[in-house]
């Protein structure tokens, strides 16, 4: 027995802490888990008779970010007196930052509580051994951040040539050979490039989700557990599709950082979409793309296009007139507003109110829209009326395309049905 274990130690119970970082160390290290239990021999053998083993943080990091029911308990014990000796198979399984390995050795030497592991019994009222467990913390603080740096700086490098795949969108599938290759079910692939083609023929990622929704069809997602669920499609599925750059042969990776904020003490997380230049990776024609990396990027400006910002016109609203978004102040050079009155709503007027509203000033103009709008759309038809019957003719093979293209999706939604239906048969008889 160590001369640091003294009788009014043994007369308080001990706490075994038993920890594991992650549930796949939790699920294959067993030996681990073995010979952290095992400690339980060494506190008997050091003189103690009521044992309590702590193993509710199994799976859970010590480095601070997650919370810890177990330790948390264990600290509150201690603080109470009721404990003599809180052990570990090794000290850094009780914490890996110093906010937490101080608040543990400072409580214990406060209540006289010895700490063991498989080595030695440390003292914290004992100067040495106090010195001692805070070089200890600090190494295994050190240890953790190295780990990490060295873990992230792998991951990095394999990602800048292209070779780390973590998850496959819908659409793909992951090879063993960490390669993406397009799904084989070729609903799901017909499904991919209608929304392509949808967008290269409207123009805006709202009114391809309306014709979806217009058709009664659907999309397919991917679910926790990899499968592929067919959904009602929305906006934000539309929208991914359409700007993932997997989508078109490229490999990309570091889109998004994770940044964390204190909120009423408790942490949240927040994803934040970087500037492609601040992307890790980006690697044209990695694999067989849906569109053609040149068309993925015409479609990128397009989106970026229907956004009412300064230098964009903007996607068509509804409305009447055929200028909106188009009409810039000589003056100032804002944008024109454009205001719907009289009793129908049916006199459209263009005005530029930013001066008034930003800075105090004067309004620059205004004008009626109905005669500008007319003398526009006069000069329009003008230059299209020789290829009128050619445009009326192309409207027409469009609209009759989009009617095959959805008669098609309908058929092969049956299709998968009927297919689905008899393989529930064939399970149901088998039973």
């Amino acid at each position: 027995m160590s001369d640091k274990i003294r009788p009014q130690h043994l007369t308080r119970k001990a706490m075994l802490y038993v920890r594991q970082s992650s549930a796949y160390q939790v699920s294959h290290n067993l030996e681990s888990q073995k010979l952290q239990y095992a400690m339980q021999d060494r506190l008997h053998q050091l003189g103690w008779n009521e044992i309590e083993v702590i193993d509710e943080d199994l799976g859970r990091s010590a480095a601070g970010t997650q919370t810890r029911t177990g330790f948390d308990r264990m600290v509150a014990e201690v603080c109470l007196g009721h404990v003599g000796a809180v052990a570990a198979r090794e000290v850094s399984r009780f914490a890996r930052n110093s906010r937490e390995w101080q608040q543990l050795v400072e409580v214990c030497r406060i209540v006289d509580t010895v700490l063991v592991d498989q080595e030695t019994v440390y003292a914290p009222r004992q100067s040495n051994d106090r010195l001692l467990l805070g070089l200890k913390g600090s190494l295994n603080e050190y240890e953790l951040d190295l780990l990490r740096h060295r873990s992230l700086e792998a991951r990095r490098e394999k990602a800048k040539r292209g070779e780390l795949v973590v998850a496959a969108p819908v659409g793909y599938c992951k090879t063993e050979d960490q390669r993406l290759e397009k799904d084989p079910d070729l609903r799901v692939q017909d499904a991919i490039r209608s929304v392509f083609r949808q967008f290269g023929a409207i123009g805006s990622v709202r009114q391809t989700l309306l014709w979806f929704l217009e058709h009664g069809l659907q999309l397919p997602a991917c679910t926790p557990r990899g499968e592929i669920q067919w959904k009602r499609p929305r906006y934000g599925t539309v929208y991914r599709i359409l700007t993932n750059p997997i989508y078109g042969g490229a490999y990309a990776y570091g889109k998004t950082e994770c940044k964390i904020n204190y909120e009423g003490g408790e942490q949240r997380k927040h994803d934040r979409r970087k500037p492609r230049d601040e992307w890790l990776a980006l690697i044209p024609n990695a694999h067989d793309g849906y569109v053609p990396w040149d068309e993925f990027e015409r479609i990128q400006r397009a989106i970026n296009g229907n956004l009412r910002l300064a230098g964009h016109a903007g996607a068509p609203k509804n409305g009447e007139a055929l200028l909106a978004g188009l009409l810039r102040c000589r003056r100032c050079a804002s944008k024109l507003t454009l205001h719907y009155t009289g009793n129908r709503h049916d006199a459209l007027r263009y005005s530029c109110q930013r001066g008034w509203l930003d800075k105090g000033q004067p309004r620059c103009i205004a004008f009626g829209g109905t005669r500008a709008d007319a003398a526009i759309a006069e000069a329009v038809l003008q230059v299209v009326q020789p290829a009128a019957i050619e445009a009326a003719m192309v409207a027409r093979e469009e609209e009759t395309l989009k009617q095959d293209e959805v008669l098609a999706a309908l058929q092969r939604d049956l299709q998968a049905a009927r297919y689905t239906a008899q393989r529930a048969q064939k399970q149901y008889d088998a039973g």
